[in-house]
């Protein structure tokens, strides 16, 4: 007799429970670890043949090069992450016409999607008692809903948000089929994005007759704490809530440093799970980032000590290194613990307003 696989939903559960009892661990990224491996351009192709140069397309090496993206993934499997993104940052119709291959959208995603379950069905084998998880990647397109790229023609928008959903429906079709358990909208700098990204996995759902659970990061794009749409933090959550988000949180932009304070605003803002992912501190003259695994680790362990943190992991710059240092600074920490919002009329502008 073959046991039921688990649903979306029950798998989101799973996560929850597992979540009151320790903080989760979410791995680092993949562009920085695959420059390591300083492929050159017929490195990107693999033995493929395209029409433009491809160096540089991190994406496609889930089909050209899926030995490294393995790879990368069981590295940070091995450092202990509990949820594995896929690597489909830039794997959309938008991003990829910069490398002629626009049309590949959804061959990319799903080879990601069975790529990084793979692994992390391999790894629950081995230790059943700390299952994995796969959230399906979407960045956040190199067009912005709400800002001109016209300084000449404040209306002007070089893509609609009926076509931005549509280019999200194709990478979001294409990770549920290759097996994902949620739906990761990171990097958020444009809150209109993310609200296509949302009704695209809501329609993906509705068509498949299952909710889809998600998970929603946003990013700052300065010191102020807002991001290029001109919203706080508190402002940005109160945009995505009703969506009812797995986890909400922030990623990229600054190191755990910079990110302090906008983690404690959050905090008992939130009614869902937080999860943080920040940089390596922040890149040196040369782009690079130097901030140690082991500071990274302290900095995460404060802001878990605070009781700030159901979920962490690393953004750029960090390392399979970085994530061991991490999971082992969480370690037996206690995890946040966050309760039903009371009723209120909560409305967002760039900033944030409830009425109770």
């Amino acid at each position: 007799m073959t046991s039921r696989i688990a649903s979306r939903m029950e798998r989101a559960e799973q996560l929850r429970a597992i979540a009151q009892e320790r903080i989760l661990v979410k791995d680092g990224p993949y562009g920085s670890m695959i420059q390591t491996y300083k492929l050159d351009e017929a490195g990107y192709r693999g033995g493929r043949s395209f029409d433009h140069d491809q160096k540089g397309n991190n994406d496609l090496l889930n089909l050209t090069r899926p030995d490294v993206v393995s790879e990368i993934c069981n590295a940070y499997i091995d450092a202990g992450a509990d949820i594995l993104a896929t690597n489909t940052f830039n794997a959309n119709a938008i991003s990829l016409s910069d490398y002629g291959i626009a049309g590949m959208a959804r061959e990319i995603n799903l080879a990601a999607a069975k790529l990084t379950r793979a692994c992390a069905d391999a790894a629950t084998a081995r230790n059943p008692d700390k299952p994995r998880f796969v959230a399906g990647a979407l960045g956040p397109t190199n067009k912005t809903l709400s800002v001109s790229p016209n300084v000449n023609d404040p209306g002007y928008r070089a893509v609609t948000f009926d076509e931005m959903k549509g280019i999200y429906r194709e990478q979001v079709d294409g990770l549920l089929d290759g097996g994902v358990d949620f739906i990761l909208i990171e990097t958020v700098f444009d809150t209109l994005n993310a609200k296509a990204a949302i009704v695209a996995v809501d329609e993906a759902g509705e068509a498949r007759d299952e909710e889809i659970p998600v998970m929603v990061s946003m990013t700052l794009t300065d010191l102020a704490g807002r991001n290029l749409s001109g919203q706080t933090v508190e402002a940005f959550w109160h945009s995505v809530r009703h969506a009812r988000p797995l986890t909400m949180g922030l990623n990229c932009s600054f190191g755990a440093t910079e990110l302090h304070p906008y983690v404690n605003s959050l905090n008992p803002q939130v009614d869902s799970l937080l999860c943080v992912y920040p940089n390596a501190g922040l890149p040196n003259e040369l782009g690079a980032y130097d901030e140690p695994p082991e500071m990274t680790g302290k900095l995460v362990r404060g802001w878990a000590e605070n009781g700030w943190l159901n979920m962490v992991g690393g953004c750029c710059g960090t390392t399979p290194a970085h994530i061991k240092a991490i999971a082992e600074a969480v370690k037996g920490v206690k995890p946040r613990t966050w309760h039903a919002l009371p009723p209120a009329l909560r409305l967002s502008g760039m900033e944030a307003a409830s009425f109770f």
